[in-house]
């Protein structure tokens, strides 16, 4: 029985995860990840676009950055937004380098597409090691658009340094997105069982004892001579 336990266990420590990881729907249409972290986001809510905004809120939000085609010269660029505090959150920012073009010229901006992705990883980083100094402040509006804007602070000023503008995800996109979360967590836990039930055999089978302690008392630490035992039976 327990050699059985153990082939299953194997078996599933040899899955590999990436076969779950290519079922990611973010990676559709050619795009690849580049950037996944979770960045410190102030969000607000504007009733309208000409309306003040509501005060905002600090929430870590998981950032992914995405590129279509040559990492080098990318067709497009896709930044999604979403959360661990909840799962139909998600926002979606694609552009490419005509789309790129209209918003270098609105924004005076002095980068290339090719050197977005570098600009947004560099900002987005800034603001995890620096949230004083470095802001990401995510306006939402009721239609669905929203738009990011990078702000440093100048101690006597903010800078708005660069914006981004984002669409809400469609019903059918966060399905996806949510089962793919899903059945990602429910492998990884199953390899984790898998890997307990492993160590929990080869316990029993050198310090029968040692595991009736551990089931009791999770949080137990060993005593010398129980380490000891243990290690002279794997010696044995």
């Amino acid at each position: 029985m327990a050699g059985d336990s153990t082939m299953a266990a194997a078996d599933l420590q040899t899955f590999d995860m990436s076969a779950i990881e290519e079922m990611d729907p973010s990676c559709a249409e050619g795009f690849n990840v580049i950037y996944d972290r979770e960045v410190p986001f102030e969000l607000r809510v504007q009733q309208n676009q000409d309306g003040p905004s509501q005060v905002g809120t600090l929430e870590a939000i998981k950032v992914k950055i995405l590129l279509q085609g040559d990492d080098a010269r990318p067709s497009a660029v896709r930044i999604e937004l979403s959360s661990e505090a909840d799962l139909f959150y998600h926002y979606a920012h694609l552009i490419d380098e005509a789309g790129f073009q209209v918003v270098q010229e609105q924004q005076k901006l002095m980068v290339e597409f090719a050197d977005y992705p570098n600009v947004l990883i560099r900002m987005l980083n800034n603001c995890i090691r620096e949230p004083h100094n470095h802001l990401a402040v995510f306006v939402m509006q009721q239609d669905g658009t929203a738009r990011l804007d990078f702000i440093q602070n100048m101690e006597y000023k903010f800078v708005e340094l660069m914006s981004c503008h984002f669409a809400r995800s469609s019903e059918e996109s966060v399905q996806h997105h949510i089962t793919y979360r899903y059945n990602a967590m429910k492998t990884r836990l199953a390899l984790m069982q898998a890997r307990l039930t492993e160590v929990q055999n080869v316990i029993k089978l050198k310090n029968p004892s040692l595991l009736l302690q551990l089931q009791r008392n999770p949080s137990a630490t060993l005593a010398p001579s129980q380490t000891n035992n243990l290690n002279s039976s794997r010696r044995g």
